[in-house]
């Protein structure tokens, strides 16, 4: 990767590319590189079943191309992960006006969200990055001076853990996630079409032409959105049905159960949302989190060919997010759980990826 290694100087003109660096984490068996340059998570190596390690998280080589990075690779998201309905929301009795980055929406933050930021580096060691920011009052219309942390983590379990906190000076709100791509075949070998995918969610949120939630809380049986068991991407893309129309393909929040917790923190409300399996290379992954619902993003707009990592070439579903989060469009819907942070209050998140083999 052609950044600067965690320490070392990064001579470049633009004063902001001085201050990006990469950071190597190891553990257990798997691996990966984190920038601060939005907190990227720039790689992610994962043995299969035969011990043989790849990178399962597309991304590219170099920081000018993360740069000029419109698809979020591997990014940090907020203030807000996700949609806003007209980039507008109301805030005790004010009525906050966002950037309308995504058609007539607000998506992931603005123009400037925390994907293009240069954190700082707090602390690290082998097997542990924790980024800080202060995000300035009505940054990007947002209320509230915001003090936010993300901790990246590999554990002895083969987990790449990510502890996000905030705590803020006004009322806010706030909605932090990951949207890395993964492939669990490796980064560019191909589409995602044949992997598996079970959700530990029984409904989950419909959405309009502009991938906005209705507002239903809809079931998901008798639905291409059934994935309560493990099945094929492919088979449930291939349903003409309007939310596949809507979303053009899935990109859609899924209401999590919570019915399965994480077993060594039973009292975190770390509960499984997601396992996702590859059955070429025998890669499972577990997905955990403390978040109330899942994006699942099968990768539709991802207009190639992209040129990416080694030269991979990336097109329409080479890979697919699934993004821990408040729902969508949640600041406008009373019944949807409430993103809003109160000030002095502290925002906790965590979401683990655990990786298996099978």
């Amino acid at each position: 990767m052609k950044f600067a290694a965690a320490g070392c100087g990064f001579s470049m003109d633009n004063m902001i590319k001085k201050e990006i660096r990469s950071f190597k984490l190891s553990c257990g068996q798997i691996a990966c590189e984190i920038t601060n340059y939005g907190g990227v998570v720039l790689a992610l190596s994962a043995p299969d079943r035969s011990g043989r390690c790849e990178d399962v998280v597309l991304g590219y080589d170099s920081v000018d191309e993360y740069l000029n990075d419109t698809y979020y690779f591997g990014a940090l998201i907020g203030r807000y992960a996700n949609r806003i309905a007209n980039g507008r929301f109301q805030l005790d009795g004010t009525v906050c006006e966002l950037a309308l980055n995504d058609g007539p929406n607000h998506l992931h933050g603005g123009r400037r969200g925390f994907d293009k930021i240069v954190w700082t580096p707090a602390a690290y060691s082998e097997n542990q990055l924790k980024l800080e920011y202060i995000s300035a009052d009505m940054e990007e219309n947002y209320p509230g001076r915001l003090y936010v942390q993300a901790t990246y983590t590999l554990t002895e379990n083969n987990e790449l853990r990510i502890d996000y906190w905030a705590v803020g000076d006004r009322n806010t709100i706030v909605n932090l996630t990951n949207h890395a791509y993964f492939n669990l075949k490796g980064h560019g070998e191909g589409d995602i079409l044949d992997h598996q995918l079970k959700l530990y969610a029984d409904f989950y949120t419909p959405i309009d032409r502009q991938t906005i939630p209705t507002g239903e809380i809809a079931p998901v049986a008798g639905t291409p959105m059934d994935f309560r068991e493990l099945r094929p991407i492919k088979a449930n893309l291939d349903y003409e049905h309007p939310q596949i129309i809507n979303g053009s393909g899935f990109d859609h929040n899924w209401v999590l159960n919570k019915s399965v917790g994480y077993d060594s923190e039973p009292g975190a409300d770390l509960h499984l949302a997601a396992e996702l399996f590859e059955p070429q290379s025998g890669r499972l992954m577990e997905v955990y989190t403390t978040k109330p619902g899942i994006q699942f993003y099968s990768g539709n707009f991802l207009a190639g060919p992209i040129t990416g990592k080694k030269g991979a070439k990336y097109g329409k579903h080479s890979g697919l997010c699934l993004e821990t989060q408040y729902f969508p469009n949640s600041p406008n819907y009373s019944h949807f759980p409430s993103p809003v942070l109160r000030a002095g209050t502290v925002y906790r998140h965590t979401t683990i990826y655990r990786f298996k083999v099978k």
